[in-house]
């Protein structure tokens, strides 16, 4: 914690320290492995719970395309070199899959830690994390099936894998639209009710996949999906976290002290190419992929960096093919010092992502295509400049526009530009932060400037920028905190947006100003859902 990086981390280096390589202190290994399979379970029931219907809908052609890229260029390549290494076509296929999975869990913690969750390039990793979730999950289904199918001829097999996924998908329909909506209406009215509801319902649905001859693992992604569609997902899921980090501890600190000196050295020139390939491969595909859609250079690399490392899935994965004997033990090796290498390294890489980028920036020119810059270098005199246009921006254009002052719109979201253009509206596609940018715009004419992007460095960039030439502008910037807003004012911003500061004024002025009679209400009411529809 110290190091800033993923305490999954330690808890493997925990493994290590209390197994054979180090002290051997690690007596019970029975319970460990009980406890790492609770872990497991509970991993997968929230993982589960996340994979709504609408999830696919929502992560976008961008996600999609980029998530699905990624997991083909890291299999087929990986497959290739760990074929390299001397390890058969069965061990290969396994480990090459394992590669294509980053951590979820951990990128969204970094990516929260360093406020980037709302920003472009998160939105859009966090999008392919989910694509690989739902990868992953078919790929665990078709994986079990095989392993219970094993010794059976091909065409047995594949039938039986049908066959179980019909009878599965069959369960889980009639137990989401039916059984689970009465259920958790009935538990819902108290929260530890709920809890508990929740833990026998993954449990059980995983003891009873198992008494089925199916996977207890799929039993529990089962049961989180069915789950997905409960108005009170989101309860649910918060409260399993906790019970998943505890018990998810000792999955972690298992393998690690399933390590041995011997494997280790067997395995060592691998593990660092397999690393490597990981660490610089994964982001260079997810780069070209974006550059391709027309995001721009700086947007492709920090999405990029969020792929760089292995996933709980490729555990889980290989764990399974080591149980059923189709894997040896040393690809589980070889896996475990793959994940201590990139979960550190991609770390790292990520909460330096700033100094990295601005060194490597120049040379990064091959992934933004001649066409988004050539439209970035087109200069224009305007009246207004409207920064970002995702949901607070969406206010301001309408407003700029009743003001009739000729507005230019910058964002650096293709899919919103292909949407502004559509509806006629002067749009420019670029990144705000790209002082090359800026530039090139008729700073000196302006007479209003609103930035909505939520990144500071940003906004207090744009600030300085535009008030070095034109000091009677009118520029709103958006802050988070108060730490920030003042600063943007010390920089000469004109008026400072702190959505929550606002949003509580502007309630706490209608609820004084209509009192408790809920018909007064009834006209701001509809005025609102009828704004919510045009979102």
């Amino acid at each position: 914690q110290r190091l800033r990086l993923p305490l999954i981390l330690g808890h493997i280096l925990t493994g290590i320290l209390v197994g054979p390589i180090a002290f051997d202190l690690l007596r019970s290994a029975q319970t460990v492995e009980v406890f790492s399979e609770f872990g497991v379970t509970a991993l997968l029931f929230i993982v589960g719970i996340g994979l709504s219907p609408r999830v696919m809908r929502d992560v976008g052609r961008v996600a999609l395309a980029a998530g699905i890229g990624q997991i083909l260029f890291t299999v087929i390549f990986g497959f290739l070199l760990v074929r390299a290494f001397g390890f058969s076509l069965v061990p290969s296929a396994f480990i090459a899959v394992a590669l294509t999975f980053s951590s979820t869990i951990i990128i969204s913690k970094l990516l929260s830690d360093r406020n980037d969750l709302e920003k472009l390039y998160g939105r859009i990793a966090i999008g392919f994390l989910l694509v690989q979730d739902v990868a992953a999950v078919v790929i665990l289904i078709g994986v079990t099936s095989f392993v219970d199918a094993s010794g059976a001829p091909l065409p047995e097999a594949l039938a039986s894998l049908v066959a179980k996924a019909c009878l599965m998908a069959a369960v889980l329909i009639v137990m989401a639209l039916w059984i689970l909506p009465r259920l958790t209406r009935l538990f819902a009215t108290s929260q530890e009710f709920l809890f508990i509801f929740s833990i026998g319902w993954g449990v059980g649905l995983s003891a009873l996949f198992h008494q089925l001859g199916l996977s207890a693992e799929i039993g529990a992604l089962a049961a989180g999906v069915t789950l997905a569609s409960s108005p009170f997902h989101h309860e649910i899921a918060a409260k399993m976290k906790m019970l998943r980090d505890f018990f998810i501890v000792m999955f972690f600190i298992l393998l690690g002290s399933q390590l041995s000196v011997s494997g280790v050295e067997e395995v060592i020139v691998p593990a660092l190419v397999l690393s490597f390939f990981v660490l610089v491969g994964n982001p260079l595909i997810v780069m070209a992929i974006l550059g391709v859609m027309r995001y721009t250079r700086k947007t492709g690399f920090y999405a990029g960096l969020t792929v760089a490392q292995v996933s709980e899935f490729s555990f889980i994965l290989l764990l399974l093919g080591v149980t059923s004997g189709l894997v040896p033990q040393a690809a589980l090796t070889l896996l475990t010092l793959v994940a201590i290498i990139t979960i550190a390294g991609s770390s790292l890489m990520i909460l330096q992502a700033d100094r990295i980028y601005a060194f490597l920036a120049p040379s990064l020119g091959l992934f933004e295509r001649a066409s988004a810059v050539a439209e970035r270098r087109r200069r224009e005199r305007v009246d207004a400049l409207l920064v970002g246009c995702h949901r607070v921006g969406q206010d301001f254009l309408r407003t700029l526009d009743r003001m009739d002052l000729s507005t230019l719109v910058v964002d650096f979201d293709p899919v919103v530009i292909e949407r502004l253009k559509s509806e006629g509206i002067r749009c420019r596609y670029g990144d705000a932060g790209d002082n090359e940018f800026l530039g090139d715009l008729a700073l000196e004419k302006l007479k209003v400037v609103v930035s909505t992007v939520p990144d500071y460095d940003t906004n207090e960039f744009v600030l300085a920028k535009i008030r070095r030439v034109n000091a009677k502008a009118i520029i709103i910037a958006l802050a988070h905190t108060s730490a920030q807003a003042k600063a943007l004012y010390r920089e000469g911003a004109t008026y400072v947006i702190m959505p929550h500061y606002l949003g509580g004024n502007v309630a706490a002025m209608l609820v004084e100003r209509l009192g408790h009679d809920p018909k007064k209400y009834a006209a701001h009411r509809a005025r609102h859902l009828k704004h919510l529809a045009g979102r």
